[in-house]
Formats: structure tokens, sequence, C-alpha cells
């Protein structure tokens, strides 16, 4: 059964990272107090995230003493790690493209002739998500 902190530290994060965006549908965030309140929020939710950490540390260590859940937690680690791999990759590969399509495009306005140059370009920015579509299918088959 859920103690009362296991109930309610949730709840309290959850009203610590929403409750300043309530600000800013409100109409009084202005351009002025903008950066303050980003960096507000930014540090909020680091320290919550720390006192969730913290608070949940005794789970890690019954984890540890059981050696059928440490070799589930490492392959469940291998998951993670194969998901942040093809996350953060096709991040990359969107502000790639996101940079050197309007550049692209201005280039073959200007001259018709430079499309296939700029096609490569656009392709270099996606080979960055083939990458790590590769990585995550080398850390799925060592799982």
């Amino acid at each position: 059964m859920l103690s009362l902190t296991e109930i309610l530290l949730p709840v309290v994060a959850v009203l610590l990272i929403v409750g300043p965006l309530a600000l800013i549908f409100s109409g009084r965030l202005n351009a002025k107090n903008a950066k303050h309140k980003v960096i507000a929020q930014i540090c909020i939710f680091t320290g919550v995230f720390a006192v969730m950490v913290i608070f949940q540390a005794h789970q890690f260590t019954a984890l540890a003493a059981d050696t059928t859940a440490a070799a589930d937690t490492s392959k469940g680690l291998g998951f993670i790690a194969a998901a942040i791999a093809v996350s953060c990759s096709s991040l990359g590969a969107g502000l790639a493209v996101a940079k050197a399509t309007p550049a692209a495009l201005g280039a073959v306005s200007e001259n018709p002739d430079n499309f296939g140059r700029a096609l490569i370009f656009v392709a270099l920015g996606e080979g960055i998500a083939i990458y790590g579509l590769l990585i995550s299918i080398l850390i799925l088959n060592n799982l």
C-alpha cells in the first residue's frame, strides 16, 4: 500500500511544474519578465526531479538485492539507451533540416541549377537520423 508521502509527493511535483504555466495563460507575462519566469521554471523542474529521485532511492537498493531484477534493469536500460539514441539523433536531424531547407530553397529560387547541390545539404541533415537508428539497432542486438 502506498504511504501518504508517496501519494502527495507526485501531486506536489505536478503542481510545482504546471503551476507557473497559469501565469503565461493569464496574460500577466510580458517580454520583460519572461526570461526570469523561464529560468525559474527550469530551476523548479530540476529541483522537483532531484527530490523525486532522492525519495525513490530506496527502491534502487531493493532492486540491487535481487539478481534477476538486476538483469531486467540492465535490459531496460538498454532499451532506454536505444530510445535516447533515436530521439536525440532525430531532433538533431530535424534542426539540421530546418536550417538547411530554407537556405536551399533560396538558392534554388535564385538559380535553378543549384537544385542538386541544395538537395545534398538537406540529405546530409537526414543522415544524422539514420546514424542514430543504426546505433539503436546495434544496442538492441546486444540485449
